[in-house]
């Protein structure tokens, strides 16, 4: 989910930036200073959008750059447990897929791709249902829902989504649109 959040900070800018607009300065020193950083409450900051409110600038003795006291808008990326989610898997391994979700990505292991038996294939780079014949490979969009979440550490690389596809609706598109077909059949003759 993303969310716009305001904050409060202080901006340095530096003397050789002082001939250039303002705002446009902080806002791409702060997007520098704060982009892919992860917070725990707030979840990953992905831009720096605006600054509502700026104040006067003070100048440190030695130092030459001017700070500016700022109010600035910015979007964060936090995925929330048991948010149903759209992404596209980015890797097959032979324990599982990871999936692209906005700037993050998340892992559906083998066991939470579909109720059937999987087999890796690995020169194909997919993992394959054993009775449905359901393959999932790099490339396809899917619909999955967050089932374990960690937010911890500074980065995006210490962010751990677990997912699981194995309830109606969520899985591969083609896959959720096949059940579709087979419902509206089954009610047609009904």
């Amino acid at each position: 989910m993303y969310y716009m959040t305001k904050i409060e900070d202080t901006v340095r800018i530096p003397p050789y930036r002082f001939d250039e607009p303002l705002e446009d300065v902080a806002i791409e020193t702060l997007n520098e200073a704060y982009n892919g950083k992860l917070d725990k409450e707030l979840g990953l900051m992905v831009a720096v959008v605006g600054i509502e409110e700026m104040g006067e600038g003070t100048l440190i003795m030695g130092d030459g750059a001017a700070y500016y006291s700022v109010v600035f808008n910015a979007i964060f990326f936090k995925p929330e447990q048991q948010e149903i989610i759209e992404g596209e898997v980015i890797e097959i391994a032979e324990f599982g897929a990871f999936v692209r979700i906005g700037p993050m990505d998340g892992l559906v292991h083998v066991s939470q791709v579909t109720d059937d038996y999987i087999n890796y294939d690995s020169r194909g780079g997919s993992l394959i249902g054993k009775e449905s014949g359901k393959i999932l490979s790099e490339g396809d969009l899917v619909r999955a829902r967050i089932v374990a979440l960690s937010l911890k550490g500074k980065s995006v690389r210490d962010v751990r989504i677990g997912l699981t596809m194995r309830q109606p609706n969520l899985g591969q598109f083609e896959w959720i649109e096949a059940e579709k077909a087979k419902v509206a059949e089954r009610k047609a003759k009904a």
